[in-house]
């Protein structure tokens, strides 16, 4: 399959500069990128990263004006080769930064193989109960982490056995490797593949950590969460991830927060909701009652008439602001009037009496029923006579339809007509 051109891939024209170039590579890598849920397609990430590897360097993309793809071949990294499954959860920065800033990952350039790289970050997912994410907690976490063998202090050679200079490279750590373009040949400057770049040979092997020179050990960190994080909130612990290999520095590791649902409170940002049921009395009456906050239960002030839905707000009970924590948001208090479901005589008795003081008809009057349909009767025969002379064009009138009479319902009563 053809390859694509590299300025129609990156949307740019030839001319643009480099400043356009890189502009355009972010806001498309940004929607193309593998951890983007709804527009990520990791094919064309990768076509969108060696376009730009090779426009944004002035040889390679003098190369290219000159003599297309061939003028390029060979120069640009294999994109098809990296594992972007190992960057799930990462943010575009990350990846970008790991692909051509030569960190995180060790995907810089062939110039960083042979010297000190930083190590892998890592990612740890941290299940928090919902006070502790509303005030924050202090938490030990135990990572399993890549760092230099004891045994051999990190150069995979057993001890007491020797490193000797590798024969392919001299001890040089890379080897040239010639590249055949359209009209010429050149040569470019790739790690050796006997050494992977040291520029010497393992004579014995370490025993533990199989001449890798490094092992992966538990390591036990403290982490302190800060009031008001959120589910999904990424914590970042400095140098906690993976050693990075000759030397390097270590990566970092990225906790990621999940809170756990509460029982009754449901938070909505900085607000918390909370579903309180009271009584028909209270509802009627008005009164205090204590109700849960995330500070234990307070007194809340229920008004007389209060109907079921009704919201009262309690000030600065919410879940304080992650950058200001001197500020917090409210409690909203959502009122649900229950009505009794069994009442005693002496229950049913007062009601009864309530009602009647209210003059509250609890049943229908014998005969109302047949009374209402003798008159809806009489004055659906007088809308019909009010039809029929209407239309003196029909000898006889037609029945009305089911919208005529949904209409009539809507009309004006007692012979009273609205005006325009």
């Amino acid at each position: 399959m053809a390859k694509r051109d590299y300025y129609e891939i990156l949307g740019v024209s030839k001319t643009a500069s480099a400043d356009e170039i890189k502009k355009s590579f972010r806001n498309r890598a940004r929607q193309l990128h593998p951890d983007n849920k709804d527009s990520g397609d990791e094919v064309a990430f990768k076509e969108l990263a060696e376009a730009y590897e090779v426009l944004s360097d002035a040889q390679k993309k003098s190369a290219y004006d000159r003599y297309g793809h061939e003028g390029v071949k060979g120069s640009t990294r294999d994109f098809d080769n990296v594992d972007f499954s190992s960057f799930q959860g990462f943010g575009f920065e990350d990846i970008i930064d790991a692909l051509f800033n030569g960190g995180g990952r060790g995907f810089g350039g062939q110039a960083g193989r042979n010297g000190p790289r930083q190590g892998a970050h890592l990612r740890y997912d941290l299940d928090l109960e919902f006070l502790d994410a509303v005030f924050g907690v202090e938490k030990k976490i135990t990572v399993k982490r890549l760092e230099d063998c004891t045994s051999c202090e990190g150069t995979g050679a057993s001890p007491g056995s020797e490193l000797k200079t590798c024969a392919t490279c001299q001890g040089q750590g890379q080897v040239k490797q010639m590249v055949n373009m359209l009209f010429m040949q050149s040569y470019q400057v790739i790690a050796c593949p006997d050494c992977q770049g040291s520029g010497k040979k393992i004579e014995k092997p370490c025993k533990d950590c199989k001449g890798v020179g490094q092992t992966r050990k538990p390591r036990e960190f403290d982490l302190k969460v800060p009031a008001g994080v959120e589910d999904g909130t990424r914590l970042r612990l400095t140098q906690g991830g993976d050693k990075g290999v000759k030397g390097g520095p270590y990566g970092d590791l990225y906790v990621v927060i999940h809170v756990k649902e509460h029982e009754r409170f449901i938070r909505e940002g900085r607000t918390i909701h909370l579903r309180q049921p009271i009584s028909f009395s209270m509802a009627a009456l008005g009164g205090e009652l204590m109700v849960p906050t995330v500070e234990g239960s307070k007194i809340l002030t229920v008004p007389g008439g209060t109907q079921t839905g009704a919201q009262l707000t309690m000030r600065d009970l919410g879940v304080p602001s992650l950058d200001n924590p001197a500020r917090r948001g409210d409690q909203i208090v959502h009122l649900v009037v229950e009505t009794p479901t069994k009442l005693s005589k002496e229950e049913r008795k007062l009601l009864e009496q309530l009602a009647e003081l209210r003059k509250e008809k609890l049943t229908v009057g014998k005969g109302a029923e047949a009374q209402e349909t003798v008159s809806a009767g009489a004055s659906q025969s007088k809308k019909g006579k009010h039809k029929q002379n209407a239309n003196n064009a029909q000898a006889e009138a037609e029945p009305e339809s089911i919208l005529d009479k949904i209409v009539d319902v809507f009309r004006p009563k007692n012979g009273e007509e609205k005006e325009d």
